[in-house]
Parts: C-alpha cells; sequence; structure tokens
C-alpha cells in the first residue's frame, strides 16, 4: 500500500467490477493514457459536478487518446444508478472494500464537523500507455477541473 504515488512510479494494478459488473483491470487501458480519477461519494454536489465535467468533456478525452475511469468505494448499484441519472459514458468502479483507494493513496483521515472518519480524497492520475503516473492531481477542486485534466495531457496522449 502506497502513502503517496509520484511522477514516474508504477500505477498500482487494479481489477475491480463496473456498473455492467465486468471485471475492469488496469492492463485493459495498456497502450492508451488513462485519467483515473478518485471520488468520494456517488450523488452528491461535488462528485456530481466532477462527474459531469468530465462527461461533458468525453470526446474531447478519446479524441486526445485518452479513456476516463472513475473510482469510489461505492457499490455497483449505487454506481449505476448515478451514471444513469447523469448520462455517464465512462466507467466507474467499485472498491467496496477500499483496497485500490488505499493502495493509490486517496484513502485517507478526514475531518467533517469535528468528526474523524476514513475516506477519498478526491485526486485524479493520468497513467500513461506503459503503465506509469505521468501526473497526480491531489486534492482535487472539481471547478474546471476536467478541462485542466485535458490541457495538461501530455503531448503522447495527442
Amino acid at each position: 500500500m502506497s502513502d503517496s504515488l509520484n511522477v514516474g512510479d508504477v500505477a498500482p494494478d487494479f481489477t475491480l467490477p463496473s456498473i455492467e459488473n465486468d471485471a475492469v483491470r488496469l492492463a485493459d487501458f495498456r497502450g492508451k493514457t488513462l485519467v483515473l480519477y478518485f471520488y468520494p461519494k456517488d450523488d452528491t454536489p461535488g462528485c456530481t459536478t466532477e462527474a459531469c465535467a468530465f462527461r461533458d468533456l468525453t470526446a474531447a478525452f478519446e479524441a486526445a487518446g485518452a479513456a476516463i475511469v472513475g473510482i469510489s468505494p461505492d457499490p455497483v448499484k449505487k454506481h449505476g444508478a448515478f451514471a444513469a441519472k447523469y448520462g455517464l459514458s465512462f466507467p466507474l468502479l467499485a472498491d467496496v472494500g477500499s483496497v485500490i483507494c488505499q493502495a493509490y493513496g486517496v484513502w485517507k483521515e478526514k475531518s467533517m464537523y469535528g468528526r474523524k472518519y476514513m475516506g477519498v480524497e478526491r485526486t485524479t492520475f493520468v497513467i500513461g500507455p506503459d503503465g506509469r503516473i505521468q501526473r497526480v492531481y491531489p486534492k482535487v477542486s472539481v471547478t474546471a477541473h476536467a478541462a485542466t485534466v485535458l490541457r495538461d495531457l501530455p503531448s503522447t496522449a495527442r
């Protein structure tokens, strides 16, 4: 498990269920740039804003040679309802035990109203065609984030 991943590190492997209950693997994206974003919870204001921004730019990401995948600890059924409600066409993967969140170093202690709990720190990774991390966006603010990631994609993805 990792505290933090850095540019140049090999991205931790994963196999997680999608809303179609297919097993989606990191290896499925080998040879392609992957925008892997971790988010706390389906159908909350910030997560909805972020997901819809990626949705609205999906064609531009595809034109740039990049795929988008979202991961949260929510179960597949909740992901399915979220994707249907907002017309999300990219995979949402269920990391119910937070194992992959931990492997990527995004499972952190958080605090709200003085109560401490464990949860996902909104983070995006750009993983290159070789499986290495090309860019990390920690503690993401959802405003204009998807557009920033698109703009920053490595020239190799274009």
